[in-house]
């Protein structure tokens, strides 16, 4: 394929940026919120960082479960509504509620049981007594404040999850900027005691998320329930649930590659940060800071990934597969041209930002090493990240689960675990080699977009 072919026309990216932007800005937002919660926890103190950094690492595995089980659903969400099958559509909603209330619950037990024994993995890298111990009681008590926030996460998903599929991401975006701003909001008052209420500390940031949780999840029921001729799915949708058993049995084989790849690419994820956590526990608050401006940075690319998935989705959906295929080729390679401009505003911030920080300077100095290594990854994270998404849409979910965890628990968990334990190199070598996998995932992704193999109509009758 020439240069020429593969770049769309205005119309073309003028279609595209019109399902991208909304999700960028926000998630813009929300990082920016993010950032600056992440900055008024840091002015606390470092054992104040790194216990919310761990306990939100382990609530980061939730989160892809539930976006995992939304998206398993949702590849079929955006093929009913390409073929315009509004009922469809619906069924696919309520196993959403079904699934994501399930999921909720079962997490909730889980980190009812285990979270004091889950942070402490964390804690036994290089550090005074005293500090891991602060360390686990400001993470076990932000966590258990913040699993009341679960529930309305899930439904929230189900809700933002299907008015993205069928092509609405203006209104999950305002829902999560509304939310996003009573979450900083209450985090300037609940943490530093202003208005009269007292000063919680990282206490107080956990339930001003857990507020804006149900303020988010208000606004879309709302919403959706007042702009029913918009969005019919919601019509009978809490009448019943009569779901057809074919039905449900397809989209549980289609989720649960998604939810197991969700998932244990997190936990993989949380092993690898681990690994580093073991060779010195200043890499816990060095990572929760180079975390928060990689996602404020990398807006436009992961957007760009989730916009090739509906738009090439609903383009399978009604039967055009080589006008999926086009489409997804040019917005693969916009979303690597995004990832470059990302890269090189990241590198250039990297020995800045960290400055902002109340920590010590060898955590300065850390996170400023691992902002630079992850602005040199970032294209490869975004041809990996578009392509994974365009195999996706076509329902090839297990093909993306051997691609994504499987790839990460064989090759990254391990690799990172033998250079903690059995070597003395410092954590940015060790992060640099685990890193430099990206290139074999992105190999093997460009072979699979390119064989096609993924464009498939799904939803047929």
């Amino acid at each position: 394929m020439d240069i020429k072919k593969r770049l769309g026309n205005r119309a073309f990216y003028r279609m595209v940026l019109t399902i991208a932007v909304p999700m960028m800005i926000q998630n813009g937002v929300s990082n920016l919120v993010s950032l600056l919660d992440n900055l008024m926890i840091g002015c606390l103190g470092t054992n104040e960082l790194s216990g919310v950094a761990i306990a939100n690492q382990l609530a980061f595995v939730f989160y892809l479960l539930i976006f995992g089980t939304t998206a398993g659903v949702g590849i079929f969400t955006a093929q009913y509504y390409g073929k315009g099958d509004t009922e469809g559509v619906r069924w696919t909603f309520q196993f959403k509620l079904i699934a994501n209330t399930f999921m909720s619950l079962l997490s909730i037990g889980i980190f009812l049981l285990f979270t004091p024994a889950l942070i402490s993995l964390f804690l036994k890298g290089e550090g005074s007594v005293a500090d891991p111990e602060a360390i686990l009681k400001t993470g076990t008590e932000y966590m258990m404040i913040m699993l009341f926030g679960l529930i309305p996460v899930g439904l929230t998903n189900a809700y933002s999850g299907t008015l993205r599929d069928t092509g609405n991401t203006s209104i999950p975006m305002i829902a999560s900027v509304i939310a996003i701003f009573v979450n900083l909001l209450g985090n300037f008052v609940l943490i530093f005691g202003y208005l009269g209420c007292p000063a919680m500390g990282a206490r107080g940031a956990a339930i001003a998320t857990v507020i804006s949780r149900f303020v988010e999840l208000g606004f879309l029921v709302i919403y959706t329930g007042t702009h029913s001729a918009k969005h019919a799915f919601i019509i009978g949708a809490f009448s019943h649930f009569r779901i057809p058993g074919k039905l449900i049995g397809q989209f549980i084989i289609r989720s649960l590659p998604l939810m197991a790849n969700e998932t244990l690419w997190s936990l993989g994820n949380v092993v690898i940060n681990q690994s580093y956590s073991y060779r010195s526990l200043t890499a816990v608050p060095a990572t929760s800071i180079s975390s928060t401006i990689w996602g404020l940075v990398a807006v436009s690319f992961l957007a760009m990934g989730e916009a090739v998935g509906i738009i090439v989705g609903q383009q399978l959906g009604n039967g055009e597969i080589e006008k999926a295929r086009d489409s997804a080729i040019k917005i693969r390679d916009f979303t690597v041209f995004c990832g470059i401009i990302c890269a090189v505003v990241l590198g250039i911030i990297s020995p800045f930002f960290p400055l902002f920080y109340n920590t010590s300077e060898p955590v300065r100095r850390l996170a400023s090493g691992i902002i630079f290594l992850n602005a040199l990854a970032m294209p490869l994270v975004a041809y990996m990240h578009a392509s994974y998404f365009i195999i996706r849409s076509g329902g090839n979910t297990f093909i993306t689960f051997l691609f994504d965890s499987c790839f990460a628990l064989v090759i990254s968990v391990p690799l990172a675990y033998v250079l903690s334990r059995y070597t003395n190199l410092s954590v940015l070598w060790m992060l640099a080699i685990v890193q430099s996998g990206e290139i074999i995932k992105c190999i093997i992704g460009g072979v699979m977009v390119k064989s096609g193999i993924w464009a498939r109509n799904i939803v047929r009758t």
